[in-house]
């Protein structure tokens, strides 16, 4: 008959013995270099993509709406930008239904595509204010290269009662003047961009 107890061969004791006995000092420092050899590893990657991203970005970011005060900045606006940037300007005036939802579309717009120059002029601030109505207010004017691709005048027309950044964003991809959407920031949501220097 077989004993209740099962015998062990010289090899599972030597490897039992290894998994029961404690670590060593020396293999204790060699499993927490790895782990600190990865999470540096990880960070260096993430450092790599995101200046992968920023080289791959050609042309200036802006993130904002500005407001031109004139005519000529205007036309500087337009005529001294990069070819490859899209520059929409925006022309209103105060207390002209859409003007003020546009410009804060604009405003969200500007954040999510910065590599899109988003701008504001007043009709009465263009030199033009004869050409801009309010008939025709808010108008969207889009230009590439100092040439006008397209202008919507009216644009609030175009939207319900009240719309909002993403209306506007839908709109301007329908006539593909839009670029890709800018990637997030990279990583896994931890706020330790601090570290990587």
């Amino acid at each position: 008959m077989s004993s209740p107890h099962r015998s062990f061969s010289k090899d599972d004791k030597d490897t039992r013995e290894r998994f029961c006995r404690k670590m060593s000092m020396q293999e204790y420092e060699l499993i927490h270099d790895e782990q600190e050899d990865e999470n540096c590893l990880q960070k260096y990657r993430k450092r790599c993509m995101q200046d992968m991203h920023q080289r791959l970005s050609f042309g200036p970011k802006y993130g904002y709406l500005c407001e031109l005060q004139n005519g000529e900045q205007f036309l500087e606006a337009i005529e001294k930008e990069r070819k490859t940037t899209t520059v929409i300007v925006h022309i209103y005036e105060d207390g002209i239904k859409g003007c003020d939802a546009l410009n804060n579309s604009l405003i969200c717009l500007a954040a999510e595509y910065a590599t899109v120059k988003f701008c504001k002029i007043k009709a009465s601030n263009t030199g033009a204010g004869d050409r801009f109505s309010n008939e025709v207010l808010p108008t969207l004017l889009v230009y590439k290269g100092g040439e006008l691709l397209s202008n919507f005048i009216s644009i609030s027309e175009q939207f319900n009662e009240e719309f909002f950044a993403v209306d506007v964003e839908s709109f301007l991809n329908e006539y593909g003047l839009l670029p890709e959407r800018e990637l997030p920031a990279l990583g896994n949501g931890n706020t330790d961009e601090q570290e990587v220097e």
